[in-house]
C-alpha cells in the first residue's frame, strides 16, 4: 500500500511538472463532450508531434487524465506510463487503456496552480471521489472566508473528498492543524496524496462520520456535502432525506456545538426550491434561532447560483421542485 501511495504521489508530481491543466465540468457536460465524433480516444497526430511536441503531450495528458479517454501506450511519455503502471491505475479498454484516476487543476492567485487527483469519469463506483463545478465554487467561498477568518489554529473539513477544502485552508494557515475527515477510505487516501503534492504538511486525513471521530472544538469548520437524491446512494452524491438536504442539516447540528468562541462554520450545499420555497433555509433559521436563546450566534445565508444540476429535475423525486440552488451558510459564534 505504501508503494502504491508513493507511486501515485510521483505520478501526480510528474503531471504537475508538465503544462497540464484541466477544469472539470458536470458529468452531463462531460458525457456530451466525450460523445462527439472523435472524442472517445485521446487525440493522436503525428503532424502534431512533429510541429509542436510539447502541445501534443499536453493534449494527450489532458485527454487521458482530464477527459478520461482511452489511449495507447505509445501515445504517452514513457516515464509517465511507467508511473501509471507502478501506481496500478491502468485499465484495459478494447485494444487500448484507460486511467482509473483523473486530475483536476485549480488556479489560485496566491498559491498558484493546484492539482487534485480523484476518480476517473464516469464516477459510477460506490466509493467514487468527485471534483467538479461545486468544488470550484466551494474553494472560492473558502478563499473569501479566509480574508475574514485570520486566527485559525484548528480546522476541519467535513466530507473532504479529494481534499481541496482542507488543502486550501492549510495553505492559508500553515501553522494550523487541519483535519480532513470522511467515511470514504479512498477519499482519505487521495487527500493524503494531494496534500503531499501541495506540500501542505498540516493536513491530517482521518476517518470520521461527521465529527464523531475527532475530538475537541475548532476555529473553522468547512463542508461541501453531497446534496442530490441518488438512487444508488453513492457517498459523493447522495445527500439523504428531505430531497438531499438531510446530510447538510446534520452537519450544521454537528458543527455549531463544536465551534470555539469566534469560530465559524462555512457550509456550501445545494437545496431543492419547491414552489418558490427554500425548505432547508427555513429549517436552518428555525434551528439557529432556537440556539440563539442560549448562545450568541451570527449567521448569513446566500444563494450563489439559482440553477445547478437542472437535469436532476427529471428524477420523479423532484416532481414538485422548481430548481436546485447552490447556497452558502456561514455561522459564527460570538
Amino acid at each position: 500500500m505504501a508503494n502504491k501511495h508513493a507511486a501515485l504521489v510521483d505520478l501526480l508530481k510528474a503531471v504537475r511538472n508538465t503544462d497540464y491543466f484541466f477544469t472539470t465540468i458536470t458529468p452531463l457536460s462531460h458525457q456530451r463532450v466525450n460523445a462527439r465524433l472523435g472524442n472517445q480516444w485521446a487525440k493522436n497526430s503525428e503532424s502534431s508531434i512533429a510541429t509542436n511536441p510539447a502541445y501534443f503531450q499536453h493534449r494527450i495528458l489532458r485527454d487521458i487524465f482530464g477527459w478520461s479517454r482511452a489511449f495507447y501506450e505509445l501515445d504517452i511519455d514513457p516515464e509517465i506510463f511507467s508511473l501509471m503502471q507502478k501506481a496500478g491505475v491502468l485499465k484495459p479498454y478494447e485494444d487500448g487503456l484507460l486511467s482509473s484516476v483523473r486530475i483536476s487543476t485549480f488556479q489560485h492567485e496566491k498559491f498558484g496552480k493546484q492539482f487534485f487527483m480523484h476518480s476517473a469519469y464516469p464516477t459510477a463506483e460506490a466509493n467514487a471521489v468527485f471534483f467538479g463545478p461545486d468544488t470550484y465554487r466551494y474553494l472560492h467561498e473558502i478563499n473569501s472566508a479566509m480574508c475574514q477568518d485570520s486566527n485559525v489554529k484548528r480546522a476541519v473539513d467535513i466530507g473532504c473528498g479529494a481534499g481541496p477544502g482542507a488543502i486550501l485552508t492549510a495553505l492559508h494557515h500553515p501553522l494550523a492543524d487541519v483535519y480532513a475527515v470522511d467515511i470514504n477510505q479512498l477519499a482519505l487516501e487521495l487527500t493524503s496524496i494531494n496534500a503531499t503534492v501541495a506540500n501542505t504538511k498540516n493536513v491530517i486525513p482521518l476517518y470520521s462520520d461527521l465529527l464523531s471521530g475527532v475530538d475537541g472544538n475548532f476555529d473553522l469548520i468547512t463542508a461541501n456535502p453531497p446534496y442530490l437524491v441518488d438512487k444508488d446512494q453513492r457517498t459523493y452524491r447522495h445527500g439523504g432525506e428531505d430531497l438531499g438536504s438531510g446530510l447538510s442539516y446534520d452537519i450544521v447540528e454537528s458543527a455549531v456545538s463544536r465551534l470555539n468562541l469566534g469560530g465559524s462554520l462555512l457550509l456550501y450545499t445545494g437545496v431543492a426550491i419547491n414552489d418558490g420555497v427554500d425548505g432547508f433555509k427555513n429549517k436552518i433559521v428555525e434551528y439557529l434561532q432556537s440556539l440563539s436563546k442560549h448562545q450568541n450566534l451570527l449567521w448569513s445565508y446566500r444563494e450563489i447560483d439559482p440553477d445547478v444540476f437542472g437535469e436532476e429535475l427529471d428524477n420523479p423525486c423532484y416532481a414538485v421542485t422548481d430548481r436546485i440552488a447552490a447556497v452558502v451558510l456561514k455561522v459564527t459564534t460570538k
